[in-house]
């Protein structure tokens, strides 16, 4: 979970646009049945994704999750042979590749975080997901923890980030280069083409940014935009002592 009160309604608000998006997508007649099914798994990532940011989505059962998203993966993986939509089967694979690191990358990280929460549980005898404490906001956050799993982490955030202005800078260029007289959303639209396309891939782009801000605040103990801050301090001004986030500071 994310300890930020207004970062964790940021990235709520984030997935929901994925999630209307998804859902939207997916129950419209003109959509084929293989992109029904990137839709509805599109939005169970999104829906996820904002329970993750809260203290209830850490009760949620992690084995459930971890197999629908590695099947989620393999399944981009697969279609990509198969969709080539008149290129090439590499500029294909290509085209693909982003969803299924988002699907693996979501598994992994319930994995992680679900193996984290139960070492700490195990430890401090405080429950399965008990986490670090986030000063001044009085709600268990969680981080991974472990120097491999915390990079492996730093890892997906920086590859997510990417993903995501990619996804973002191809959303702007494509809105931009509409005729302004034909700006609304049809239904009858493609899914990649017209505003509907311009709109679904700024949609990923939500998805993208907000998982890889999810991933870098797992990196830090604290779980907020604090250990990203602290983790910034520490690259820009090594020589410089700053107290870890949720330390308690020295009255002068």
């Amino acid at each position: 979970m994310i300890a930020a009160t207004g970062l964790r309604w940021i990235l709520t608000l984030l997935f929901a646009v994925s999630v209307l998006y998804g859902v939207w997508r997916a129950v419209l007649p003109v959509t084929r049945h293989t992109e029904q099914v990137d839709h509805v798994l599109h939005a169970a990532m999104g829906v996820l994704m904002a329970a993750m940011a809260w203290p209830w989505g850490m009760d949620l059962s992690a084995p459930p999750q971890i197999v629908l998203f590695s099947a989620g993966a393999l399944w981009f993986v697969a279609a990509a042979s198969f969709r080539t939509g008149g290129r090439s089967r590499g500029r294909a694979v290509l085209a693909i590749w982003p969803h299924a690191v988002m699907m693996g990358a979501m598994a992994w990280m319930v994995a992680a975080m679900d193996s984290s929460g139960s070492m700490v549980g195990d430890g401090e005898g405080h429950g399965v997901h008990a986490g670090h404490m986030s000063g001044g906001s009085g709600l268990a956050a969680m981080s991974l923890t472990g120097a491999g799993p915390r990079a492996v982490a730093g890892f997906l955030a920086a590859v997510l980030a990417v993903i995501g202005v990619a996804w973002l800078a191809r959303a702007l260029d494509q809105a931009r280069a509409l005729d302004p007289a034909v700006r609304r959303v049809d239904a009858t639209q493609s899914p990649g083409g017209g505003i509907a396309g311009a709109l679904g891939l700024g949609c990923h782009a939500a998805m993208a940014l907000g998982m890889a801000v999810c991933s870098s605040c797992w990196c830090e103990p604290g779980g907020s935009y604090g250990g990203l801050l602290h983790v910034a301090c520490k690259v820009w001004a090594p020589g410089t002592r700053h107290p870890a986030p949720g330390a308690p500071r020295r009255r002068r």
